[in-house]
């Protein structure tokens, strides 16, 4: 589904991805971990078209698609859920999540996407009226996940959902993400907490200073010593 070839991406004269090649299948969640600064973050935005490619190639699907800008990759079915929520505070639950679903103008078929929403977020149906801002953060964060998937994506990129959750709100969003990839649509998943990462996907990339070190089932990469040493420490270790 998407195959990304040596991906390289520079911030003015300082590369910050070197090389990067990965794979995501039909129907899978692959993960990404790493340390602050490995890169993770700009390389969702390199898939989704936020970010200039130095050089490197992207393929969705039969697309290649590192070239086109953000609005066009999103009509081939890809959704980013970007780090930090990115919501409009001042808005509506129910309009952030209408925002998700600009490419259609059939307001029967935006109801329809709508109740899909509502069957991975209840609690949502009971805050349409309420501002996004007035949210406590693990409801911010369903919104998040909820806009994105508005869009009926293919394969939706996630970028550390479980950021700044506390454990009951983590495990809750480790639930959400099992039920959309159960739903059809594959993940790229990138997590600030490996441990959770690595239970959840089928296959993990680990990430260092804009490289991969280590690629393979993310069962085996979870009994990897220096991924046990680095990132999954007495109680699992947020990266």
């Amino acid at each position: 589904m998407l195959k990304v070839k040596d991906l390289r991406i520079h911030y003015g004269l300082a590369e910050v991805v070197k090389g990067i090649s990965i794979a995501v299948e039909e129907k899978e969640i692959v993960s990404l971990i790493g340390a602050n600064g490995a890169g993770k973050t700009t390389f969702l935005r390199a898939i989704s078209g936020l970010k200039k490619v130095s050089s490197g190639e992207i393929w969705f699907q039969d697309n290649k698609i590192d070239m086109l800008p953000a609005y066009e990759i999103v009509t081939l079915g890809v959704a980013h859920s970007p780090q930090g929520k990115r919501l409009f505070n001042s808005m509506k639950v129910i309009d952030n999540l209408v925002l998700g679903a600009f490419l259609c103008r059939d307001k029967k078929e935006i109801a329809k996407y709508l109740e899909n929403v509502y069957q991975h977020f209840p609690i949502l149906k009971t805050r349409t009226e309420q501002l996004a801002g007035s949210l406590s953060g693990g409801e911010q964060q369903m919104v998040a996940i909820a806009r994105a998937i508005m869009s009926r994506p293919k394969l939706l990129l996630m970028d550390e959902p479980s950021l700044g959750l506390s454990p009951i709100m983590v495990a809750e969003v480790g639930r959400i993400i099992r039920n959309i990839e159960e739903s059809g649509v594959s993940i790229l998943l990138v997590e600030q907490n490996a441990r959770m990462a690595l239970r959840l996907s089928n296959r993990t990339y680990v990430l260092e200073r804009g490289t991969v070190v280590l690629e393979g089932k993310s069962s085996d990469v979870y009994t990897d010593e220096r991924v046990k040493k680095a990132y999954l420490g007495a109680g699992g270790f947020a990266l």
